[in-house]
């Protein structure tokens, strides 16, 4: 309980900031954003959105066919839900407690490059790229 106490601030300040974001990003204007004439653009927006944006899977992945629906390619799609589960820019304060900082930006910009070469390979077998 110690540790938790000693995390709670940085714990509350995320969670703020994450009700914040997701109240300023809702499913509309993802779409908009994603939905770009240069799959590159999208690709690396997608990364951004899901490095910046905390989501359970269960919701991510129902967002995802919703975004699906409206005609975002899959592959940014793949970029999205992988840096969402992979990367986490909004919840650094706390990693960095357990982790320390430099194992917890290595841990972060590895997963960023694993999130794009999956968003790559997925775009490959999609055919919507080559």
């Amino acid at each position: 309980i110690g540790k938790f106490i000693k995390i709670f601030p940085a714990f509350l300040a995320m969670l703020i900031f994450v009700s914040f974001i997701l109240f300023l990003f809702p499913d509309e204007v993802i779409s908009n954003y994603l939905n770009n004439s240069s799959k590159l653009i999208s690709v690396l927006l997608a990364s951004l959105f899901g490095s910046i944006t905390i989501m359970p899977g269960f919701i991510a992945f129902p967002l995802s066919g919703i975004l699906l629906n409206k005609g975002i390619p899959c592959m940014v799609l793949s970029a999205f839900t992988t840096t969402l589960m992979m990367v986490g820019i909004l919840t650094y304060p706390i990693e960095k407690e357990y982790f320390g900082v430099k194992v917890t930006i290595i841990r972060n910009i590895i997963s960023f490059f694993i999130a794009l070469a999956v968003a790559i390979m997925t775009g490959i077998f999609f055919g919507e790229i080559f």
